[in-house]
């Protein structure tokens, strides 16, 4: 049963109208034009964590923070997608979570400040992405990709595109409710929906739009359900029941285990998206599942 500190969060959820965006077009549209026109401050809370030291570079144009273990030599790299509807910019609690990744797993946490629609589109991006975790596997040997939401998506297109274009195999890949198909046509998706105080299909569909660009929906680098997954490396994925994302995730899940990939899921009966995320007990016992998955996956 989910905790009251979950059912709190749900309250907040209604309360505020979080999914006002993700239901209305029109609502969708006016976010777009704000956060173009006023974009969101992006950089690391003052106060993150004593233990790790943050720096930044630019690449390729692109903001790029790097978490590492203070007074350590970090073990592996992670490099982390933010989630946020290809829209919003990256949240206190994402960056809480890569720095507790630096702490706990002793690895290094690349942070890109990716660039949002209507600007950033998922071709530019997921190439972006491919780029440093190739550069990333020259400084720190091991790499894994990790990401939530739109974020989610991604990380598994990258982790596609190294596979597909690269040969390059990831020992780890983590998924956080994560987009996997962009069409949204999930008969599924319909049950849940009512159940879902975040997240909803009229709105993300004018976000879609902006993020394909001249691609497909169907084009792995947009929806990453549509590639092969035979040879993936193993995949940590997260996913609460009260999320329009979770009839796709259980498709994920199958396929992946039918091309004998490595899959460990977790199922969190009635919890909304991006649980993990979230200051409860559920969230909290994920987020340890999430940091031995990457600390275990950078030492093979």
């Amino acid at each position: 049963m989910p905790s009251l500190a979950n059912q709190v969060v749900r309250g907040y959820l209604k309360a505020t109208r979080a999914n006002r965006v993700f239901i209305d077009a029109d609502a969708a549209r006016r976010r777009v034009l704000d956060r173009s026109v006023r974009p969101r401050n992006y950089g690391p809370p003052r106060r993150l964590r004593a233990d790790v030291t943050i720096t930044v570079e630019r690449r390729g144009g692109w903001p790029v923070y790097t978490l590492t273990p203070r007074g350590r030599t970090p073990r592996g790299n992670v490099v982390y997608a933010h989630g946020g509807g290809w829209v919003h910019e990256i949240a206190p609690q994402h960056w809480a979570l890569c720095a507790a990744v630096t702490a706990e797993a002793g690895a290094a946490v690349t942070v890109p400040i990716y660039p949002l629609i209507p600007f950033g589109t998922a071709g530019q991006v997921v190439a972006g992405f491919v780029e440093l975790a190739l550069a990333n596997r020259e400084t720190y040997g091991n790499v894994c990709v990790a990401g939530d939401s739109a974020g989610g998506q991604i990380a598994l297109s990258a982790a596609v595109a190294l596979r597909d274009e690269h040969d390059v195999r990831l020992p780890g890949t983590v998924l956080i409710a994560p987009a996997l198909d962009l069409s949204l046509t999930n008969p599924e998706i319909e049950v849940v929906q009512p159940r879902d105080p975040w997240l909803g299909v009229a709105g993300s569909r004018v976000f879609i739009e902006h993020w394909r660009g001249d691609l497909e929906l169907a084009d792995p680098r947009v929806s990453p359900l549509a590639a092969d997954p035979r040879g993936l490396g193993p995949l940590t994925v997260f996913c609460g029941t009260d999320d329009i994302l979770w009839p796709d995730t259980l498709l994920l899940v199958e396929a992946a285990r039918d091309a004998g990939v490595v899959v460990d899921y977790h199922e969190a009966p009635g919890l909304p998206h991006v649980y993990p995320l979230t200051p409860t007990p559920e969230g909290r016992a994920a987020r340890r599942v999430v940091i031995e998955s990457l600390r275990s996956a950078l030492a093979s």
